[in-house]
């Protein structure tokens, strides 16, 4: 249940509708928007009238929400989540680029890409440093050595650090050295995870499970909701379907479906969308087109000899090829880049 409140509100009559609310039983989410102050109930709604919320003073309408999801719905917000990093917006005006490898190999490769992504015009350096392989033979990342190099590079060249968070345990690590903390595919319904996420203050990209529905992407988002941490972004990285031409199949009709029922950005990852180097330029020009807030793909200056996913690295001179498309792409649809 959402309740509205006039514009012109006072902070005493919305402190006497969350008693009321909290009297009832329920959970209450706060959020001030542009014009209205907006309380998100979370709780059970049996046997409530909502005509006793209604006649409060200030109250400008009460809004009960059908979505199983209630913090991420758009009922409960109706302005775009705006996360304001430094200079850097996600989910506002401007299209957001997230780039570099998959895996911090070492010290010297990161610091390489780092200055090339910098230099082409994304905002977010993103690498892993505890890669989840379906393998076990296969590389596993450098572990805090590796976040290490990531956050020395990022500082250096002025970037933002995103990268993977793989296990709770692994969380306070992660936080030390990372900007944006990144939900795998695979952990999207780790909910002890997701959990931990929500009592952090740092924004959480959590990205669709291979298997999800978007209700099920949605839900998982509102474990980290719920928590207190409202600084979540959706990414859509492909989901497995029969198509075998492709390494998944990159779901852009997403992008404007959870747009319309979500306040959240949303990023696309058309790397591992495709996990083929010449599909990630069309997906990812798609993506903007489609009004994605962002999205977060592979480079490498060697993709060739990566130790991780480099079949789905595109090359620096392709990651400049991109960000001039962008650019207009983002102009046609009325953003900026």
């Amino acid at each position: 249940m959402v309740v509205v409140m006039e514009p012109k509100a006072s902070e005493e009559m919305v402190q006497d509708v969350i008693k009321h609310l909290k009297e009832m039983g329920f959970e209450i989410h706060r959020s001030d928007g542009v014009t209205h102050t907006i309380l998100g109930a979370v709780g059970d709604k049996t046997g409530i009238d909502i005509r006793q919320l209604e006649v409060l003073e200030g109250v400008h309408e009460v809004i009960r929400i059908s979505e199983p999801y209630k913090l991420a719905s758009r009922s409960f917000k109706r302005e775009n989540t705006v996360i304001r990093l430094g200079d850097v917006s996600i989910g506002g005006d401007e299209v957001t680029v997230a780039a570099g490898p998959c895996a911090v190999e070492s010290e010297e490769q990161i610091m390489i890409i780092a200055e090339t992504v910098k230099k082409l015009g994304a905002k977010l350096l993103r690498g892993g440093a505890f890669k989840p392989r379906t393998s076990p033979y296969s590389f596993q990342g450098l572990g805090e050595a590796g976040l290490k190099y990531l956050r020395k590079a990022a500082d250096k060249f002025g970037l933002l650090a995103i990268t993977e968070v793989v296990d709770v345990g692994h969380v306070p690590l992660v936080l030390r050295y990372a900007d944006v903390l990144q939900v795998g595919a695979r952990n999207m319904q780790n909910f002890m995870l997701l959990r931990e996420l929500g009592k952090v203050q740092k924004p959480v990209m959590l990205k669709r499970g291979m298997s999800a529905t978007i209700e099920e992407w949605l839900m998982a988002s509102e474990y980290i909701l719920t928590g207190g941490n409202d600084q979540v972004i959706l990414c859509e990285r492909g989901i497995r379907t029969f198509e075998n031409y492709t390494r998944n199949t990159l779901d852009i009709s997403a992008v404007p479906i959870v747009k319309k029922l979500s306040h959240l950005p949303v990023f696309t990852d058309p790397s591992h969308g495709t996990g083929i180097r010449n599909k990630v330029i069309p997906m990812a020009r798609a993506s903007v087109a489609a009004g994605a807030d962002g999205i977060i793909v592979e480079v490498h200056h060697d993709p060739d000899h990566a130790k991780s996913d480099g079949a789905q690295s595109i090359f620096p001179y392709q990651l400049e090829e991109l960000m001039k498309e962008l650019r207009i792409i983002a102009r046609a649809v009325g953003r900026t880049l």
